[in-house]
Parts: structure tokens; C-alpha cells; sequence
């Protein structure tokens, strides 16, 4: 077993483990029981009865939160021409063409979030494979291959949250920082809840959520019961 540090020992006796809070209880008791020294971040575990070796059950997506994640997001836009003057006015942190690519090729990574005008991603490709394993290739889903780099670069600033369920069918992510009112997180929890409702597959069968935690970093995690 695993030793625990005395403060996370500590916390971990606030939490009742063979009981399933409610979402305001939970928000309240990770507040609590957050030990650390920094503005931490809430965060909340999915584990779902889905497949993602079936194409239709790799749930993945993203939405901006209602209250923001409370991090401030670095965002590198890949364009050229006018969509990078466009880039540049909306507020991004980095934007370039060529040059980016390259840099990015020789392990350059200071940024959050990595946005693409369509017609740079076949340049942009080559990097898959440093990019796809640290979560940063653009997609279309995600709302990260567009033309309007502008829209995009506003979403991820006022804290838009990307999603995927992994091979072992979970999905984590940030909701908000313990600094935030129980209220922006629980407001925060209702609407990444709801959308991974709506993403059922039709082809699952059963119970589609199977557990859900809420937990603050470096803390316990407090199970949530899940209201059909």
C-alpha cells in the first residue's frame, strides 16, 4: 500500500468512503479537505461504460465552462496571411506559420493550447507524433481547426475545456480552483456533467456512468451520486 502524507491522512478522515455526496456536498467537503498551500484546482473523474475501441463510443468534445476554469490558457495559433494578424488582434500568445512548425519540431512546447487554420495542417502533421501524446494536436472537434482562429482563441481564454475518454473508458478533467464559490463550481459541474450525458452512445447498454468523483489536487476524492 502506498504511504500517504500526514496532511492528505488528515483530509482523508473528513470523507465518508462508503458514501455517494451530493454535488453541493461534495464541492463544499473538497473545499475542506484541501490541504495545499495553492489556489488548487477542483477536478472531477467520469468513469463510463463505454468501448472506446468502437468508434462511436470515443466520447470526446469540448465546451466552455459557464465560471471559467480559473488558469489562464497560452494559446499558440499555426496560421498565415490575414488569420494571423487575426490571431494576433484576438490576443494570442503565440502565432506564426512555418517558423511555429519548426520551432514546435525542435521541442519547443510554451504553450497551453496549439490552434490551426485548416490549410496549415498538412504542414502541421508531420508533428503528430509529438504533438497526439502531450494532447495537443488541433482537431475539429475541439474547435482547434478553424478558420475562425478569433472565435476560437475568445472560447479558450474564458475557459473552454477539452474532453476524451481514455482506453480504460474515464475522462478528467478541471472544473474550476478552490478559490472559486461553491456555486461557480457546482454551476461548473452541472454543464460538463449534462454535455457528457447527451454524448451517450446509443449502442451502450446498462448504466452509462458507472462512477464519478470529485477531488481537489493532492486531495481525496469524494464520490458524487449521479442524478439521472
Amino acid at each position: 500500500m502506498a504511504k500517504v502524507s500526514k496532511r492528505y491522512a488528515e483530509a482523508a478522515k473528513l470523507v465518508d468512503r462508503s458514501k455517494t455526496y451530493s454535488i453541493e456536498e461534495a464541492v463544499k467537503l473538497a473545499k475542506e479537505t484541501s490541504k495545499t498551500k495553492f489556489d488548487a484546482s477542483v477536478e472531477v473523474s467520469f468513469r463510463l461504460n463505454v468501448d472506446p475501441r468502437h468508434a462511436d463510443q470515443q466520447i470526446r468534445g469540448a465546451m466552455v465552462l459557464p465560471n471559467g476554469t480559473g488558469k489562464t490558457q497560452r494559446v499558440c495559433v499555426v496560421a498565415q496571411g490575414e488569420k494571423e494578424k487575426e490571431a494576433q488582434a484576438a490576443g494570442a500568445d503565440f502565432v506564426g506559420g512555418a517558423d511555429i512548425i519548426e520551432k514546435i519540431s525542435k521541442g519547443w512546447f510554451d504553450f497551453d493550447v496549439l490552434v490551426a487554420t485548416p490549410d496549415m495542417m498538412g504542414q502541421l502533421g508531420r508533428l503528430g507524433r509529438v504533438l497526439g501524446p502531450k494532447g495537443l494536436m488541433p482537431n475539429p472537434k475541439t474547435g482547434t481547426v478553424t478558420m475562425d482562429v478569433a472565435k476560437a482563441i475568445d472560447e479558450i481564454k474564458k475557459g473552454k475545456v477539452t474532453y476524451r475518454v481514455d482506453k480504460e473508458g474515464n475522462i478528467n478533467l478541471a472544473i474550476g480552483k478552490t478559490s472559486f464559490t461553491d456555486e461557480a463550481l457546482v454551476e461548473n459541474f452541472n454543464a460538463i456533467f449534462n454535455t457528457i450525458a447527451k454524448a451517450r452512445p446509443a449502442t451502450v447498454k446498462g448504466a452509462y456512468m458507472k462512477n464519478l468523483v470529485v477531488s481537489t489536487t493532492m486531495g481525496p476524492g469524494i464520490h458524487v451520486e449521479i442524478v439521472k
